[in-house]
């Protein structure tokens, strides 16, 4: 006769192998996010129809593990909208990614101050922030500085983009601007040349690659990221070691 106490496992263990097997609902992203992705999102427009479906997917995924909380500011379906295309852009090339060192995002109304996270009084000069000690597992957002970085088509700056590559940067355990759980080994060395000389040339006045990027190599890579993403076209044509070395590490072409 079999004891109770494993026939209750039994039944525990059946009951949770017939709720996983079982088929999960997809539902889709509502109508509005879709058409605020057409509408504010380039990166968005310019993919297929099959790339669209499956960054609509990522956005969904996104916002479903990860939340969003107003400090000041209410949160509007488009700012989780552009929240989460900062986050799906850089990681579009690995179906499979999810930011495990990331929970909890805080949209402030304006600019703050790095120690003190006030945004009121003097030192407000940070638009986003990747949290560490008390604040780990967090991101500190700007919304005029996020919507800022979608509206400004031409420029090559985007503040969510920036923050979610350090967090990418920061899986390894280090923010330092050598990404070595995106990097293969071959292309460890000449990353860290190609930046050593950009950053150079960005101190002499001689690169159009945002000056802070020469703050060091962790504001280089994700300031590059940002140049990458929003102008391909302009970054391809004026740094084209650099254009193919982040085409290895962020497994896309844009």
């Amino acid at each position: 006769m079999i004891p109770v106490f494993i026939l209750i496992l039994l039944v525990v263990v059946v009951a949770a192998f017939v709720r996983y097997k079982k088929p999960l609902r997809k539902t889709p992203l509502p109508e509005e996010y879709k058409k605020l992705l057409a509408e504010h999102v380039v990166f968005y427009r310019s993919l297929e129809e099959s790339g669209k479906a499956r960054f609509e997917e990522k956005i969904k995924e996104f916002l479903g593990y990860i939340r969003i909380e107003g400090v000041n500011t209410s949160v509007a379906d488009l700012d989780r909208v552009l929240i989460a295309s900062s986050a799906v852009i850089p990681i579009f090339g690995f179906p499979e990614w999810r930011y495990y060192n990331l929970r909890n995002i805080l949209l402030y109304a304006d600019a703050f101050n790095e120690n003190t996270y006030s945004t009121i009084g003097e030192g407000r000069d940070v638009s986003g922030m990747v949290g560490n000690g008390a604040m780990q597992m967090q991101m500190i957002l700007s919304k005029p500085a996020l919507y800022r970085g979608f509206e400004n088509v031409s420029g090559n700056e985007n503040t969510g983009i920036h923050e979610f590559v350090h967090l990418l940067d920061k899986e390894d355990g280090a923010i330092d601007g050598l990404p070595e759980n995106l990097l293969k080994n071959q292309f460890v060395i000449p990353w860290l040349n190609l930046m050593a000389e950009n950053i150079a040339a960005i101190r002499a006045g001689q690169s159009d690659i945002n000056i802070y990027g020469a703050t060091n190599k962790a504001e280089f890579f994700a300031v590059a990221s940002e140049y990458f993403f929003k102008q391909p076209h302009m970054f391809k044509y004026k740094h084209p070691e650099l254009y193919n070395l982040m085409t290895q590490i962020f497994h896309q072409n844009p």
